[in-house]
């Protein structure tokens, strides 16, 4: 397991007895004490994402560094990606590039992490499992943890028993205080122990965290901090890790609240100064269950870029749904904002720690609003991806087709909302006259009056003298005014008919569909033999 949803916060946990910890921090100087922080929370701000890679990026994972990044960055710490890779069950290999990419298309760049290294690799817990050894070995002396033969068979028999009698499900303790030779003489034995958590009756349940305040957690149980296979549990493993890399702060979803008992016990127990945490309130769907990839699509990280949201938009979202708006000069509510004006005003005391709903709307209309600021060089160079997975163009577009994807570019940007909707308002301008398909519904919408239509706008058109006299033949008479001043003149004067009505018929002809870019300004791109020829071909099928 691992935080997905984790990110800054550290607490003064309220001071150990000496008794409790003095006798552990003799011995445990032999082990580096890496942290850089004081105890006064003067040393320099680390935060830390850790997520697992056990399948596609959760947007959790992003929401989670968002907070962490706005507040290391205004504080001028670091911040660390960790890849909490100990579930071996789970574990998929392409994930941790999956990690790399989505976070770094999102702008939430790392200073230390797998990839790039830093002061206390490594940076992945598969490759840290000496570090963890010493830890255990520490706990087990102190009669803090103990081994554990119990088979999953019993394990199993004992919870559904639990269940059925309707007991407080946890551990029973049958292998506690017994040696391997006592317990093997008894049921359920197994040859390969884990070591348990031995959780006294006095365990801290009330701490401060840095968004709630004063927090109470459930007894836990004895935790399992050391599996079969010798690898950690996330319990141990996170106290270890964020331990040696100097973390100061740990920010991360509320599901996690149950779990910080165990982790304060364990700081305590290695005689350790525990970070702040900060629970994150989680996202929930629209009918306020907790969003899981296994039943909402937009869970995934991935789906956004594949749906076609701008990653800065994406951020923005993700800072308002659990922070309000940012404030103009005279006290207005701005909800459009970059990360550096997040990141400058950020103030832990104004998180929200309600859950907040995931409103794809609303990202839709701010990806619509981030699509209208572009320049429109970069939108259409931000329409490229999609364009070539759709087949419109390659992956090498010549100085051509991106000239004319920039006019064209111009004419959609208003428009559009997600940049997923260009392929299909894009494809007519990049596709033979011969080969433009007239979509059904775009033919069903045609009227009687149809074949007058294209017949007056053929005669008109054919009249424009498109032989410009400026560089490269600019400068003739086919542009967008003098194309809408004739087909009016003609068709809404000359045939009496209607405006809203009277281009239905050039528009099918034109875009092959209903819903197209301007109609005159894509007839300008086109050109005009281009235009004539698919007016004709229209005209000729009627």
């Amino acid at each position: 397991m691992s935080d997905t949803n984790d990110t800054p916060g550290r607490m003064p946990l309220g001071s150990v007895p000496e008794t409790t910890i003095l006798d552990d921090q003799v011995e445990f100087q032999k082990a580096p004490q890496r942290r850089v922080s004081t105890s006064d929370g003067s040393g320099p701000v680390r935060t830390r994402v850790a997520p697992s890679p056990t399948g596609d990026p959760h947007v959790g994972t992003a929401y989670m560094s968002l907070f962490n990044l706005a507040f290391t960055r205004q504080q001028g710490g670091q911040f660390v990606l960790r890849v909490e890779d100990t579930d071996r069950a789970r574990f998929r290999e392409d994930s941790e590039a999956q990690l790399y990419d989505t976070l770094a298309w999102l702008g939430l760049h790392w200073d230390e992490g797998p990839d790039i290294g830093g002061p206390f690799a490594p940076y992945r817990q598969s490759e840290r499992l000496d570090t963890y050894r010493p830890y255990v070995d520490r706990l087990l002396e102190a009669g803090h943890a103990y081994y554990c033969w119990c088979s999953k068979e019993r394990l199993d028999e004992m919870r559904d028993r639990q269940q059925k009698t309707k007991q407080p499900t946890g551990y029973d303790r049958l292998c506690h205080g017994k040696s391997r030779e006592e317990r093997a003489e008894l049921p359920g034995f197994s040859d390969t122990p884990v070591v348990r958590m031995f959780i006294p009756e006095d365990a801290p349940l009330v701490f401060d965290d840095v968004i709630r305040g004063r927090v109470s957690a459930p007894r836990p149980d004895d935790q399992v901090i050391l599996k079969a296979d010798g690898f950690p549990t996330y319990h141990l493993a996170v106290v270890v890790d964020d331990h040696e890399m100097g973390i100061t702060h740990v920010v991360r979803g509320e599901e996690w609240i149950s779990s910080t008992p165990k982790h304060i016990l364990l700081f305590q127990w290695l005689g350790l100064e525990p970070p702040k945490f900060a629970h994150m309130p989680l996202l929930r769907n629209t009918d306020k269950s907790k969003i899981s990839k296994r039943k909402n699509p937009a869970a995934r990280l991935t789906w956004f870029r594949e749906q076609g949201f701008l990653p800065e938009a994406l951020v923005n979202f993700l800072a308002l749904l659990a922070y309000p708006p940012q404030q103009d000069a005279e006290g207005n509510d701005v909800e459009v904002f970059t990360f550096d004006e997040f990141s400058r005003t950020f103030d832990w005391a104004k998180v929200n720690p309600i859950g907040p709903i995931f409103d794809l709307k609303k990202l839709e209309w701010l990806n619509g609003v981030y699509i209208r600021q572009l320049e429109v060089g970069e939108f259409a160079t931000r329409l490229l991806p999609y364009l070539h997975e759709a087949g419109i163009l390659g992956d090498n577009p010549s100085l051509g087709e991106l000239g004319r994807l920039k006019l064209v570019a111009a004419q959609i940007q208003e428009r559009m909302s997600l940049l997923t909707e260009a392929p299909a308002l894009v494809a007519p301008f990049f596709v033979a006259d011969d080969q433009l398909e007239i979509q059904e519904d775009a033919r069903a919408q045609l009227k009687d009056d149809a074949p007058a239509v294209l017949d007056a706008a053929i005669r008109v058109l054919g009249d424009i003298d498109d032989h410009g006299d400026g560089v490269l033949g600019t400068g003739g008479g086919w542009v967008a005014a003098t194309i809408e001043a004739k087909l009016r003149e003609a068709i809404v004067d000359g045939l009496g008919i209607k405006p809203r009505f009277a281009f239905g018929p050039l528009r099918t002809a034109v875009s092959g569909a209903r819903i197209s870019p301007p109609l005159f300004e894509s007839m300008e791109i086109l050109g005009k033999t281009s235009t004539l020829s698919r007016l004709r071909a229209l005209r000729d099928s009627l």
